[in-house]
């Protein structure tokens, strides 16, 4: 079974986000916990906690089935030591909000190198970064994003994702969201069958899909391997609808959240359905 659903405004607090997914049709959802843009944010009060693990009962919502994105600001591979465990810190505090929540999963983006280390070293501080959280933290996988390789990020080859969950310690919580506009811009061609067969192959080649958690389901503005990461509504793009028809129909993605984070929010609900309407076409 398909799970779709969109990146839901937390406005007002975390409780909110369960019934608002419920109204745009929503099978999954992320959110942010806090603040993507600040470093910090106040503590989950206990009707936070609580408010959203009864919204998520009412409306039949599984964790495995949640999938929230931490800050913008983190950078897990940063080449400056205060900033690292600056970034560190708040990736725990991320981790941390989770399990308060109860939620399994936690997305977030490899970062920069900023032209001040090499890929492979700013790769290695990942998977650095990533076990000394998991170290203090349970229950909570972290779910690497492939990036589009814009600027100086890390994470948008196959070989790069599977170069930091090879040095993480604890294999059981560790995964992957492909983004498929990132994966589009970054070269692999999954608005083609040939081009999405290819892709496939190569992620279960290099990574495996033991370790797929969740998808992000985004059409590309951009070209493929332009290395520009500008979301597009479904169908719209470059990938157009051949790509996500394909993915609709590929039961590979069964059972993992698959999360809309096309521009034009006011759709989401057409599009929900639309997906949906893809998997039986």
């Amino acid at each position: 079974m398909k799970y779709i659903g969109a990146h839901v405004s937390a406005a007002g607090g975390v409780e909110n986000v369960p019934k608002r997914a419920h109204k745009i049709g929503a099978k999954a959802f992320a959110l942010f916990t806090k603040n993507q843009r600040r470093w910090e944010g106040p503590p989950l009060t206990k009707e936070n906690i609580e408010g959203f693990k009864a919204g998520c009962e009412e409306f039949g919502y599984s964790m495995d089935q949640v999938i929230p994105h931490d800050s913008y600001l983190i950078n897990l591979g940063h080449p400056e030591e205060q900033q690292l465990q600056k970034s560190r810190n708040a990736f725990l505090d991320e981790m941390q909000r989770c399990e308060q929540l109860g939620i399994n999963l936690l997305n977030f983006h490899p970062g920069n190198h900023l032209d001040k280390m090499s890929v492979e070293k700013c790769l290695d501080r990942n998977a650095e970064s990533l076990n000394w959280a998991l170290k203090q933290t349970e229950g909570v996988t972290a779910v690497i994003e492939n990036t589009a390789g814009q600027g100086t990020s890390v994470g948008y080859k196959f070989e790069y994702l599977a170069r930091i969950i090879d040095q993480v310690d604890d294999k059981g919580r560790i995964g992957i969201c492909i983004d498929t506009c990132h994966a589009f811009a970054a070269g692999y061609d999954l608005s083609t069958e040939k081009g999405y067969e290819a892709m496939w192959k190569k992620f279960e080649e290099k990574i495996g899909f033991e370790y797929l958690k969740g998808m992000h389901l985004n059409d590309s503005q951009k070209a493929l391997g332009s290395r520009v990461d500008r979301h597009d509504n479904i169908g719209e793009g470059n990938i157009g609808l051949k790509g996500f028809k394909l993915l609709m129909q590929d039961n590979r993605f069964d059972d993992i959240p698959m999360i809309l984070e096309t521009p034009n929010t006011e759709r989401w609900p057409q599009e929900i359905e639309m997906l949906y309407e893809l998997v039986d076409e």
